[in-house]
């Protein structure tokens, strides 16, 4: 982004807020707080009247908006594209919304940009599969993180027989293995836990807001999921067709490679549980894979792939009985 179109996007962001601080505005363009100061001088200079206040941000004065702004070809693709993501990977409560707004969007396009964002439209697809929706909207949780409101949840638990009511202080929706994810801070556990949104019960926001809880948020929570304590150190070779397949599936687990011949020398940290599913994982993989470390790997896999030969032996000696 140039610094024009910065400028301007910076002036947005203002417009779009109450208050801003210099770090947020520099982590959004990606630059440092030095540059946002020249920013903002350089925008105080040409007339817009943005107000500071040391230690809590910077705003816009009251009553200055910004004239209408057209849209790029590229922030129309964009949009696009986006709302596309959002009817397949949202609930209905969400889609008829998106759709509106994109429609709104593409109305006050030039005509010649209309016709281009509808091809795209028309030729760009989304598979996969799309969320249920349970009793509670996604939207209404939305409502909720955008309000800054405790939450009273009945939920039904995966391993539980009965729902259990939880009052709790939300921190945010993630999207991840197909479905929406309320992560909030759970009063009856006193601890983060992650409630599937489509199995949420009932939800009601309370007026009381959320309180502050320092040292927990939903960005720590996350990268303290996602990085768990590594205990364990494996090294494999796998084939070249194998190495994307290793990426996608173990992540940030894969911490180095090598190429050694016509394989690739790949090493994994692993959790406590991690040697079970690489285990399980290497025996897909057949005979393409060879295990450099540890001999407990190894034996694992050939464990698995005994008993994987004797339980489908047994069912070839008892065939499926026919009640016709």
């Amino acid at each position: 982004m140039n610094r024009t179109d910065r400028l301007v996007a910076m002036v947005m962001m203002l417009q779009s807020r109450r208050v801003t601080t210099a770090a947020e505005m520099a982590g959004h363009f990606e630059i440092t707080e030095r540059t946002v100061y020249r920013d903002i001088a350089a925008l105080g200079e040409s007339g817009v009247p943005i107000v500071g206040e040391p230690g809590v941000g910077y705003s816009l004065m009251r009553g200055y908006h910004l004239p209408p702004v057209m849209f790029s070809s590229e922030e129309a693709f964009a949009l696009i594209t986006g709302g596309l993501l959002t009817e397949r990977m949202t609930d209905g409560s969400m889609r008829e919304a998106t759709r509106s707004a994109i429609g709104k969007v593409t109305a006050v396009l030039p005509a010649r940009l209309q016709e281009r964002v509808e091809r795209v439209r028309k030729t760009t697809m989304v598979r996969g599969r799309t969320p249920q929706r349970g009793a509670v909207s996604l939207s209404t949780v939305q409502e909720a993180l955008a309000e800054g409101r405790v939450l009273e949840l009945k939920y039904h638990g995966v391993n539980r027989d009965v729902a259990t009511s939880r009052t709790v202080e939300p921190l945010g929706l993630v999207f991840y293995l197909d479905h929406w994810h309320l992560f909030a801070w759970c009063r009856l556990r006193e601890e983060v836990r992650d409630f599937r949104v489509d199995r949420i019960l009932q939800c009601r926001t309370l007026t009381e807001s959320i309180p502050p809880r320092p040292g927990i948020s939903l960005a720590g929570h996350l990268e303290r999921c996602m990085t768990p304590e590594r205990t364990f150190s494996a090294v494999i070779d796998l084939p070249l067709h194998s190495i994307e397949s290793a990426r996608r599936y173990w992540g940030p687990t894969l911490i180095d490679e090598q190429r050694v011949g016509k394989s690739v020398r790949v090493r994994f940290a692993l959790g406590p549980d991690g040697l079970d599913s690489l285990a399980r994982w290497l025996l897909g993989l057949g005979t393409d894979a060879d295990i450099v470390e540890p001999s407990a790997l190894a034996e694992k896999v050939r464990a698995l792939a005994l008993a994987t030969a004797n339980h489908h032996h047994q069912q070839k000696k008892h065939p499926a009985v026919n009640h016709s």
